[in-house]
């Protein structure tokens, strides 16, 4: 970066030089100061989960499942109504696989 020596306002690249875009001075741009676009861009791997994976991980915790009584089931959070509006929370038990939801 490069500011003016002038109104001390900062310099922007035009053509090989450094103008101010305040009092319009111009400044020539040596070879070693020539300035480098770098990009820093990095692709990434996406992993779609949904729930046809048979692989899937879900977290879990001790809840009683209304249906058959064990205390562990599977957890996670939908967002079913308005972005206003608070997640629902869903848990599956390990066991009988019975799913319901936890109402606020």
């Amino acid at each position: 970066m490069m500011f003016c020596p002038h109104c001390k306002s900062l310099m922007v690249s035009s053509g090989g030089q450094l103008k101010c875009r305040k009092c319009g001075h111009i400044r020539e741009v040596e070879g070693d100061e020539r300035m480098m676009k770098k990009s820093r861009r990095v692709e990434k791997e996406i992993t779609i989960v949904d729930d046809t994976q048979e692989t899937r991980t879900l977290p879990t915790t001790r809840v009683r499942c209304p249906d058959c009584g064990h205390d562990t089931a599977e957890w996670w959070l939908r967002q079913l109504r308005s972005a206003d509006e608070s997640e629902v929370r869903f848990f599956r038990c390990v066991k009988c696989k019975y799913t319901w939801r936890e109402y606020d």
